[in-house]
């Protein structure tokens, strides 16, 4: 038998026993008749009643940000953002990690620069993404989030947590300060909490969390879906241009200086008053009903 063969052979399986019988390999084909079973993917998606659920389902590898899962994030985001029937969008994850950031085996200088620029391109671009798209994000959190994960909890619009959960950006202590995760996290809590984040890596409690502005609530395990379904719900209640153009306009005025965003703010008004929902909703409080929402987008002049 060639060396050729014998690696062919080990790729298989087969053991050093069966090497020395005289039997062909190939005669017994039970031991290729099993497939493999389909790998599990890396992100759930769920849709009712205008709520997409987005679930990290890789918790063997601590729902690790790869290039992979980024991708999944993105994709699962981006499919019908603009319909009519979604109306907010809650990430979570399974195991007791919500998302432990990057994963490092990417990270090593065997993949290379041209890789290492794609991943945190591809990381910005969803972080961003979520912040940019017309329906709220809310993170459901139950468990640690380091690094690029606190910063997906920090991009998000909403956070709910559970007690135990825990926030930290331990990069430092690994040689890669979190540089892309401090983006997002600098501008959701003061400046010098993140900085002490960011240079000793300490984990905060969820309570802390909650006490500099990283999360908007804490609550007990058991709570936690009950809890953040309530706040999708009430989401879903109001008109879906309203929400989308008041997000929007949160997001621009927050970066700029006050008079700016005073401007901007006040022209965002009329135009609000300009939409369709915006005079139906007018209408019914002087007339003392329920709103009909036509969640329709229409466009805002500029």
């Amino acid at each position: 038998m060639t060396m050729n063969m014998s690696r062919s052979v080990f790729s298989r399986g087969v053991s050093v026993f069966q090497l020395g019988r005289k039997a062909p390999l190939l005669s017994a084909p039970r031991c290729y008749s099993q497939s493999e079973p389909e790998p599990e993917p890396l992100t759930l998606k769920q849709h009712n009643h205008g709520i997409r659920r987005i679930i990290l389902n890789n918790p063997k590898k601590r729902n690790a940000l790869s290039l992979s899962m980024l991708e999944a994030l993105r994709e699962n985001i981006l499919t019908g953002v603009d319909g009519e029937d979604l109306r907010v969008i809650i990430i979570s994850a399974k195991g007791p990690v919500f998302s432990s950031g990057h994963d490092l085996k990417e990270l090593t200088s065997a993949r290379g620069r041209e890789y290492h620029q794609k991943v945190f391109q591809t990381c910005s671009e969803v972080m961003t993404l979520i912040q940019d798209v017309p329906v709220p994000v809310i993170a459901m959190v139950d468990g640690v989030a380091t690094a690029a994960g606190c910063q997906l909890v920090a991009s998000c619009d909403i956070a709910v947590a559970t007690e135990k959960s825990t926030f930290a950006t331990p990069g430092v202590n690994v040689g890669l300060f979190c540089s892309t995760p401090a983006v997002a996290i600098g501008r959701a809590v003061p400046r010098k909490l993140a900085m002490e984040m960011l240079l000793t890596g300490t984990p905060i409690s969820a309570h802390d969390a909650l006490l500099h502005g990283l999360i908007s609530k804490v609550v007990p395990e058991e709570r936690l879906e009950e809890e953040t379904l309530a706040i999708a719900q009430r989401v879903c209640q109001s008109s879906r241009p309203v929400v989308a153009l008041g997000k929007a306009t949160f997001q621009r005025q927050m970066a700029q200086g006050r008079d700016a965003a005073y401007a901007t703010a006040s022209k965002v008004m009329v135009d609000n008053l300009a939409l369709r929902d915006g005079q139906e909703g007018i209408r019914a409080f002087l007339e003392k009903r329920k709103p009909v929402w036509s969640h329709k987008p229409e466009k805002v002049h500029n």
